[in-house]
């Protein structure tokens, strides 16, 4: 993996940790999914509309197709991980869906867009999975699970988790079909496929408009720091994607556990840091593999 592209992925997982650990603290569901998207197509319009400008009139039905199939994969992601928020830990939902992910998105990269993993890049996906796994608690993760609440906590975080990563998955290999087989703009594709999910997500939202002001009041500025950070982010990995394989991006980007471990404990208070140590390191030695 080139160098920039390495450091692209340093910047946006740094970013991906910090939203999520925001995510998690305002508690939202599919409301804050909406609020957070209206913000960011407001926000972010000018530099999409200038991108768009002369482009956009030219597109084909494969254009408009991964435009969209990207929308509605991320809408379903989004919305599943606020659930698995909202019903287990962070601990637990975000290390197994940025855990399980890589390996999907590695494995569809090699079968679906014909790119090659050496032996090399195995074990780097291999560490990088196994880092995700410590950090998430290692094996004291069931231990801990010693009364029959706790354990079903542990479980739905699970279900949620692998949920969410077979959906980071999906979007993942589609977006990268997108900017790199359709050379799409990665700023396209991310500001665009999120205006899609607008009206996707607005039906559900307005079912109960005392419950949508509601969450506009509380959470407003936890959606505004999605809207404005979610975007980087993806955009930074996106143009990764142009610059390194797809199978090597995608683990690459589990870097933002190891900033969730750093962060998590002293803004969510939470513990187990021997673990997450053992799994930074792990994490540390797979990216290298990957970048070699």
């Amino acid at each position: 993996m080139p160098l920039s592209a390495l450091a692209l992925v340093l910047a946006a997982a740094l970013l991906h940790a910090l939203w999520n650990i925001v995510a998690k603290r305002a508690g939202g569901d599919h409301r804050f999914a909406l609020i957070a998207a209206l913000q960011l197509s407001l926000l972010w319009a000018p530099l999409g509309l200038w991108v768009a400008w002369g482009v956009v009139p030219l597109w084909g039905w494969r254009e408009w197709a991964a435009v969209m199939a990207s929308a509605i994969v991320h809408v379903l992601y989004f919305t599943t991980l606020l659930r698995g928020y909202r019903l287990a830990d962070l601990t637990v939902v975000y290390p197994i869906a940025r855990g399980s992910a890589p390996l999907l998105s590695a494995g569809g990269a090699v079968l679906l867009l014909g790119e090659q993993l050496s032996v090399l890049g195995l074990a780097g996906v291999a560490l990088v999975v196994g880092g995700v796994f410590l950090i998430a608690g290692g094996p004291g993760l069931w231990a801990q699970a010693h009364d029959t609440a706790h354990r079903q906590r542990v479980r739905t975080g699970i279900a949620y988790g692998a949920l969410t990563g077979a959906l980071i998955a999906g979007y993942t290999l589609i977006d990268g079909y997108a900017v790199t087989v359709l050379a799409i703009s990665p700023i396209l594709v991310d500001w665009l496929g999120n205006v899609l999910r607008v009206p996707l997500l607005l039906p559900g939202a307005l079912r109960d408009p005392a419950a949508l002001r509601e969450a506009w009041r509380s959470q407003w500025q936890a959606a505004l720091v999605v809207a404005v950070f979610g975007p980087v982010a993806y955009v930074l990995v996106l143009y990764a994607m142009t610059l390194a394989p797809v199978s090597h991006v995608a683990p690459a980007r589990e870097l933002s556990m190891l900033f969730a471990a750093l962060l998590g404990g002293r803004l969510l208070g939470e513990r187990d840091r021997g673990w997450r140590i053992a799994g930074a390191g792990f994490i540390a030695a797979g990216v290298a593999s990957l970048a070699a």
